[in-house]
């Protein structure tokens, strides 16, 4: 029983990124760019929930929440956060750890206008995190809205934004028989990487 060794090469952790992000959009039938956001509040309490990937490049990867909700409040609060990407048809998963930022008003703006108008107006209209005494209130107050706006785009929510996570690591894992998995971290040193890998 001898393995294929270092299935997870050590190259730069942005093109191995891209690798296999770009597999995943090839092969995965829903949402590729779904991932779990960690965030926690300052004493430490953590939360996690799915979010989708909108953005990423050699700065760092992208979301947009809004920044009034659990996870915006928290963020605020405590501008450190971890994402997991897991592809299950690829037996694959990537951890990425690092500080946030939010991103500029022009940017978030772009993005949100960019979106389907009635997620546009379902964004303006949802206190997000809040307590909602009926489903039926968050119905009404879109429908308001689409009156209101009448199809055409609607003004960014000032507490709607992105933000960037850029890493200071980031962690590669690779299904392998056996259970004998394969896991390598890459941690950003002195503006470059270095690597290694991990028992599984």
């Amino acid at each position: 029983m001898n393995p294929e060794q270092d299935a997870i090469p050590d190259s730069d952790p942005f093109d191995l990124f891209e690798n296999w992000f770009a597999e995943a959009q090839a092969s995965e039938p829903n949402d590729p760019n779904a991932m779990a956001l960690a965030t926690s509040t300052p004493d430490g309490a953590p939360s996690v929930r799915m979010v989708l990937l909108k953005g990423h490049d050699r700065d760092g990867f992208v979301f947009y929440t809004n920044a009034q909700s659990r996870k915006g409040e928290e963020i605020l609060a405590n501008p450190q956060a971890a994402l997991l990407f897991h592809w299950k048809s690829l037996r694959r998963q990537i951890r990425i750890e690092g500080p946030l930022e939010e991103v500029s008003a022009g940017m978030a703006d772009d993005y949100f206008h960019s979106r389907p108008y009635v997620s546009q107006i379902g964004s303006a209209a949802s206190d997000q995190s809040r307590p909602l005494d009926h489903r039926q209130t968050y119905l009404d107050r879109v429908e308001v809205l689409d009156k209101q706006h009448a199809g055409q785009n609607i003004p960014r929510p000032a507490h709607w934004t992105g933000f960037l996570l850029t890493p200071s690591a980031m962690e590669f894992w690779t299904d392998r028989p056996n259970r004998l998995h394969e896991r390598r971290r890459f941690t950003r040193v002195d503006g470059g990487w270095t690597s290694t890998l991990l028992y599984p």
